[in-house]
């Protein structure tokens, strides 16, 4: 499973979102610090759930990396988060 997969498998998994977007940047840092050969080490991501409901954006930033585990965002080098309730 990629990790744009297991992005999405927890998210969805997590949140039931609306609306879920995950989109491999990668390719666009080429050349830069934590570039990954293959890809998959930036990511952009919009997630829509009622369950950010009421959260600052700061307490919905740390439920999507709760939901997505140490072990996978150990292994990202940017994940940038757009997030709505």
């Amino acid at each position: 499973m990629t990790r744009t997969e297991k992005i999405r498998s927890r998210l969805q998994e997590a949140f039931a979102p609306r609306v879920l977007e995950v989109v491999d940047d990668s390719e666009r840092h080429r050349g830069h610090a934590g570039y990954q050969e293959g890809g998959e080490s930036h990511f952009r991501v919009r997630i829509e759930s009622e369950k950010f409901d009421g959260l600052s954006r700061v307490a919905q930033h740390r439920a999507v990396h709760e939901a997505l585990g140490k072990d996978l965002v150990s292994e990202i080098h940017a994940l940038a988060l757009k997030i709505s309730a």
